[in-house]
């Protein structure tokens, strides 16, 4: 799978990743004859799949005569974090780097003519390194191994100084990341408190003139794309390294709020709450409608902007819009369903069936991500999965394999297949958003004030009053509540 153009020589290497796992072998890598019984590390298929720690590195560093693939790089580089600190990292590939330059030095007139070949090479890999996971250097004693290497090498070119001037440029693009990574995670998430006290307004039945979703935007598909907008400027901001916490911050997988550095999870955090907040503005929105025929309007509204959000990519706001109609308050207003035209929302529900592990979503998943690589518009590029499922997928792997083999060494081919679907996400995220920003919708939707979980069902009960035993006894347990606030 190629990189994506344009914005991904942001984050990514330019060179294709993961073509070596669709059949060929790694280009540029020093493999062992078939023939040999390789022990550290060991290969399948022309790719490693185990190997110690210290082998595993020795791969990752450059020599004269030979280059890490990149999907190597960008593997090993996301999974040694579990094994090791990034700073710890940089200290053996200097020591390595340093070993290798004393060798050159010390050879023949022709392997010290190689000593420029060799620091361009190292080089790249800085360059790659620093490019893909900027975060890693945020801390003072990888800034420190980094200008330790980065010293030793440019002694291989004082004459004209060609390295000096690449590796100063390197680390200006580096602190300028840094930076602009710090200052997002300035602006603290305004997270949207449900407000509690709703039901004693409902009371009093609110005004015909109160705004809601209808009135700022009536269309389903400006809908959907304002929704496709947030999505991807929320996954903007999703970094590989804050992936790979969920192999080692997952509380379980029916609760996957991440713990640890704040600074690493407040991202995932961040996309997840937003997921949350649009279905609970779902079921508001549809709650809050007093007259039957208007909220049968807005239920088919919503059904639509699901649909739309359908055919443009977008599965997370698709699944938010769902997740909110099928909550109970919502969910248990039979009147109102039975006036809806369900057949759209049935078709809707069987593409995120949960049965067989969601197969019908992953289908259309599957599918849109085809669409996305032969696509020649950004419009049929987009493709936004829904974040829980991706965020278990990456928990599941991590639990069904083993991060070492009986002998100790590293499953690297666990470690494969978890850096191919973070590669993907990488990929789609790159995207750039075609539809024209519309700020006062957006500025609804992620403003707009929202219900609890009791409010909604105050709300449901007013608008269609309870059924059976339970709710009953659910609706006069929230009566007394509202009446001893009173």
């Amino acid at each position: 799978m190629c990189a994506a153009p344009g914005k991904m020589r942001e984050t990514m290497p330019q060179t294709p990743i993961f073509s070596s796992m669709l059949g060929s072998s790694c280009s540029g890598q020093v493999q062992p004859d078939m023939g040999e019984r390789c022990v550290d590390p060991v290969y399948q298929d022309g790719n490693i799949v185990s190997g110690s720690l210290e082998a595993l590195i020795e791969r990752l560093v450059p020599t004269m005569d030979y280059y890490p693939d990149r999907t190597y790089i960008f593997t090993f580089l996301l999974s040694s974090r579990v094994f090791i600190h990034p700073h710890e990292l940089l200290a053996k590939v200097g020591q390595i780097c340093i070993k290798q330059k004393q060798q050159l030095e010390a050879g023949t007139e022709a392997e010290k003519a190689k000593l420029k070949s060799f620091a361009a090479k190292i080089i790249q890999l800085l360059k790659e390194w620093t490019e893909t996971f900027p975060y890693d250097f945020q801390d003072e004693k990888s800034m420190k191994e980094l200008k330790e290497i980065a010293h030793r090498i440019t002694q291989c070119d004082e004459e004209n100084g060609t390295v000096k001037k690449i590796i100063s440029q390197m680390t200006q693009n580096l602190l300028l990341a840094l930076s602009a990574r710090s200052q997002y995670q300035e602006i603290k998430e305004k997270f949207r408190q449900p407000a509690t006290d709703k039901g004693t307004i409902l009371k009093t039945k609110p005004q015909s003139t109160q705004k809601d979703i209808l009135s700022v935007c009536c269309d389903p598909l400006i809908l959907a794309q304002q929704l496709t907008h947030i999505e991807l400027e929320r996954v903007s901001n999703i970094y590989p390294e804050d992936l790979m916490q969920i192999v080692s911050h997952m509380d379980s997988l029916d609760n996957h709020k991440c713990r640890g550095d704040v600074t690493k999870t407040y991202n995932l955090e961040a996309y997840d709450n937003w997921f949350n907040c649009l279905s609970m503005l779902v079921a508001t929105e549809i709650c809050r409608v007093v007259k039957k025929k208007q909220r049968t309007r807005m239920v088919e509204f919503f059904i639509d902007v699901a649909r739309e959000c359908f055919n443009i990519g977008n599965f997370n706001s698709m699944m938010a819009i769902i997740s909110g109609m099928n909550l109970s308050p919502v969910a248990r207003l039979k009147k109102t369903w039975s006036k809806v035209k369900t057949a759209k929302f049935d078709v809707l529900e069987h593409h995120m069936d949960p049965s067989s592990n969601f197969c019908n979503y992953r289908t259309a998943l599957q599918g849109a991500a085809q669409r996305s690589q032969t696509a020649n518009s950004n419009r049929e590029k987009i493709v936004i999965p829904v974040f829980n499922l991706f965020i278990k997928d990456i928990y599941f792997l991590h639990k069904i394999h083993t991060n070492r083999l009986p002998n100790g060494q590293i499953n690297f081919k666990k470690f494969w297949e978890i850096s191919r679907q973070i590669h993907d996400f990488l990929t789609w995220k790159q995207v750039e958003c075609p539809f024209e920003k519309d700020k006062k919708i957006q500025s609804y939707l992620l403003t707009a004030p929202i219900y609890s979980e009791e409010a909604l069902f105050i709300a449901s009960f007013e608008s269609e009053g309870p059924e059976n035993h339970m709710e009953k006894d659910s609706w006069k347990t929230l009566r007394t509540t509202l009446l001893n606030r009173a």
